[in-house]
């Protein structure tokens, strides 16, 4: 095992990656000392990433978690009728040209099971 450093340069971090990667590459067995050094490589890298690089995410909208719902579903439009109402509705809340009413929410909510906070889309 070669000996575990403190990643604490942009240089000590792509070498600890291509020791990872090496690593990864002969898929040690568990429980041997490569794969010790993996996990503790692993560690590493992950928390100098949290220190040194920030990840940005675009915050999810109501609309997004209404498709992805309607896709674990396996809902139609035709089947989003019962939380949205009519065709027409249906058809402009899923093309983002109308906004949930408090009753669209209530239902999506108890009939589809999403955090009413999700969809009411606030952004802070």
């Amino acid at each position: 095992m070669d000996t575990v450093k403190i990643i604490r340069t942009e240089a000590d971090y792509e070498a600890t990656v291509q020791r990872l990667e090496q690593l990864m590459d002969n898929n040690p067995p568990t429980g041997s000392e490569e794969n010790d050094e993996l996990d503790a490589l692993a560690c590493l890298l992950e928390a100098y990433e949290n220190k040194h690089y920030m990840i940005v995410r675009e915050p999810i909208t109501a609309l997004e978690v209404i498709k992805f719902q309607m896709e674990q579903n396996d809902l139609s439009q035709k089947g989003m009728e019962a939380y949205l109402g009519s065709p027409s509705k249906v058809s402009e809340v899923l093309n983002g040209k109308r906004a949930l009413s408090l009753s669209m929410i209530k239902k999506l909510h108890q009939g589809l099971h999403i955090p009413a906070d999700l969809l009411l889309d606030i952004r802070v």
